[in-house]
């Protein structure tokens, strides 16, 4: 741990605000007896920010009502003062045009909401998706002592005898809707199915991945991230999450203090042992920028080389997360995967990750799987460059038909989501299964946002051949919980003028995964020629507000999508010095 005085009541945070005799203080503490509260309660004891990311259209998070009362008491047992503070709720499924574009907008709220407020410490509430690296964000660029608690998934969906898993089954089945293969009644059962209660996806999607890099970054208690949300033991996290952060504030340990370059590159390490969520190089890379730790592109092969697939989870394998959970757990996978990690990083506990994973067993081996018996050698995600990527890609090979992997095909290109959507399931469409389906400006400044829609859909003509799988590449992100040969992240984006924009109808195109290449076989002149042609198409979505500063601001995808003033510095916030 960090050598630091320990703190006194004398030196809170909150005693800017409630301690001094003079006449902003006295109108501090009185408002604070307006609300019924004695001044011992809230003078000299942590005062515990709980960052609560709820609301009703927030699937994800319709349990938080309740843990917010098992975090304040746990937070009341260590002798704190708990006070709720709603924040924007990034619910993927209702938020338009995708909660991405939102992310930072959380992450600069946290960091705003402890900075303008009296706490000592956080309580960081999160899971869907966005919420978990945006409130990581704002946390880190705050810096004071904070905790995060996971949402957890849901309970497994189910279908007659078939278990469903949110998103992966949902593209599964809607691909046999539109080939005729399953009619409306079928559908609406699995409607009613595959969603049984509060929680996150089921898969490894991008909540599942972000809360267990969570854990595995040490941010959150050990054992935290795969309970699910209805389970008991939930609960329980909750209330001792509570009592740990106002441990951590008397002890002043900090976020910048966990989420170290060991953290990151085990969180790396963890990410393709579980088959991790693509998304997830986007928020290590936003969150490793506002911890001024040095991460790059090159960094995920680099630390991921040799590390196989370990969780037998869908959208890569066969299980749910709740049979994770019952299995062991992430601490049982890390355990697994201990010989490559950094087990002198530290946690919130205070102590390292190597005593946070000691003892962990496994107790489903096929759900997770030992080093010599893994699902599959090489992990979930890959990295790759080449002429149609000069800043890099990425792609998960374990979600992708092996035949695609090495690939060239003429490019079918769609100049943006509603040009898709009017064409791919056209009858006339010039498409084959060797081709190369390409959408443009879909990124963070075209989209606007950088949206969900890299899983392109197979066209309907080769659904109806027995096609499930072809090569799709865009400058957007896919869900998590998605499958398929589908390359994103595209940088720099098609709509500032990367190369991306500039790909025809009938242009050759290679993926080769195993070398890491994406490259557009055009020669360079006709290249040349095509830049030099290029305006940038009219941009959707207004431009106002905050998507006028969205606009102007964001970074590109091998930056994390952040905001360019916003990097670094962490703990640097101004303090309030007007009182």
């Amino acid at each position: 741990m960090p050598v630091r005085p320990r703190r006194t009541p004398e030196t809170l945070r909150s005693m800017r605000w409630f301690g001094p005799d003079d006449l902003r203080s006295f109108g501090h503490r009185s408002r604070a007896k307006q609300m019924g509260f004695w001044r011992e309660e809230f003078t000299g004891r942590p005062v515990i920010g709980i960052v609560n990311t709820w609301n009703e259209l927030n699937t994800c998070h319709t349990h938080f009502p309740e843990r917010v009362e098992d975090i304040r008491r746990g937070v009341l047992e260590a002798g704190g003062f708990p006070v709720e503070l709603p924040a924007f709720s990034l619910g993927e499924q209702m938020l338009k045009p995708t909660a991405m574009l939102y992310r930072n907008f959380l992450a600069m709220e946290t960091e705003e909401l402890i900075r303008a407020q009296p706490i000592d410490g956080v309580v960081l509430m999160g899971g869907c998706d966005k919420t978990t690296p945006a409130l990581l964000m704002g946390a880190l660029s705050a810096n004071i002592p904070a905790i995060y608690v996971p949402a957890g998934p849901m309970l497994r969906g189910h279908w007659h005898d078939v278990t469903l898993g949110s998103g992966t089954d949902v593209w599964k089945y809607w691909d046999d809707r539109r080939s005729g293969k399953l009619g409306d009644k079928e559908w609406g059962e699995i409607e009613d199915g595959i969603a049984r209660s509060a929680g996150t996806c089921m898969t490894m999607g991008t909540a599942a991945t972000m809360m267990s890099l969570a854990e595995a970054m040490g941010i959150s208690l050990p054992g935290a991230s795969a309970i699910p949300a209805v389970d008991s033991s939930h609960k329980r996290m909750a209330s001792a999450s509570g009592r740990r952060i106002v441990g951590m504030v008397w002890e002043d340990l900090r976020p910048t203090d966990i989420l170290t370059e060991a953290a990151f590159e085990n969180a790396i390490m963890v990410d393709m042992a579980i088959g991790g969520s693509t998304n997830a190089i986007i928020h290590l890379l936003a969150m490793a920028r506002r911890a001024g730790v040095p991460l790059t592109m090159e960094t995920f092969d680099r630390v991921a080389q040799g590390v196989p697939l370990l969780a037998n989870i869908r959208p890569s394998g066969k299980y749910l997360m709740e049979d994770f959970y019952y299995a062991g757990g992430l601490r049982a996978l890390m355990a697994q995967l201990a010989p490559r990690l950094h087990l002198d990083a530290l946690t919130v506990t205070g102590g390292t990750l190597g005593a946070a994973i000691e003892g962990a067993a496994v107790y489903a081996p096929d759900v997770i799987r030992p080093l010599d018996n893994p699902v599959k050698p090489a992990g979930g995600t890959a990295v790759l460059r080449g002429s149609l990527a000069p800043n890099g890609a990425v792609i998960k090979p374990t979600a992708a038909e092996e035949r695609l992997l090495v690939h060239e095909g003429p490019a079918v290109v769609f100049r943006d989501i509603r040009d898709l959507k009017a064409r791919v399931d056209r009858d006339d469409l010039d498409v084959t299964a060797d081709s190369v389906l390409v959408l443009q400006n879909a990124g963070p400044v075209g989209a606007p946002g950088m949206p969900e829609w890299g899983q392109l859909p197979v066209p309907k003509k080769l659904l109806r051949q027995g096609i499930r799988d072809i090569v799709r590449i865009s400058d957007a992100r896919m869900s998590g919980t998605s499958y398929g040969a589908c390359v994103l992240h595209v940088a720099p984006e098609a709509a500032i003028g990367g190369p991306l924009g500039l790909v025809r109808d009938g242009d050759r195109i290679r993926l080769d995964v195993p070398n890491r290449r994406l490259d557009l076989l055009v020669p360079d002149d006709e290249l040349a020629r095509r830049r030099a042609a290029w305006r940038q198409p009219p941009l959707p979505g207004g431009d106002r507000g905050y998507v006028a500063l969205y606009r102007r601001s964001v970074t590109q995808a091998d930056q994390g999508c952040d905001f360019d003033f916003l990097d670094g510095q962490p703990g640097q916030m101004p303090e309030p010095d007007i009182f």
